[in-house]
């Protein structure tokens, strides 16, 4: 029986990523002066905290939707252009709501970037 050596098959940029990347070496990070990590700790911090409450009403709508459902069974009988009200508030509401909780939490974290 004789063994068939396997090639991977991948595109010129692939390779030349993965060329580069190991002609280069291991990343390392860069070190910090002891103010400068101090800041950057603390700005962790503040923008970890203030992720919270984005992520809370992230999970909220998200798990919200399906009790929402539950409550509300009549919402499958109330048809807007011929769809049930329950398919349009799964398929069009969560992507708005997630996109504005982004933009609100992305204003929040740069705004703690500013104060620092």
């Amino acid at each position: 029986m004789s063994r068939v050596r396997r090639v991977a098959v991948m595109s010129p940029q692939t390779r030349l990523a993965r060329s580069r990347r190991q002609a280069r070496g291991r990343w390392r990070m860069p070190r910090l002066r002891a103010s400068d990590a101090e800041r950057a700790a603390v700005l962790y911090r503040t923008q970890r905290k203030r992720g919270i409450p984005a992520l809370v009403a992230m999970f909220a709508l998200v798990l919200g939707l399906p009790v929402v459902f539950a409550v509300a069974p009549g919402l499958d009988a109330v048809r807007v252009w011929g769809i049930p009200l329950s398919w349009l508030m799964i398929a069009l509401l969560p992507y708005p709501v997630m996109a504005g909780l982004a933009r609100w939490q992305l204003r929040r974290a740069e705004k703690a970037e500013d104060d620092r």
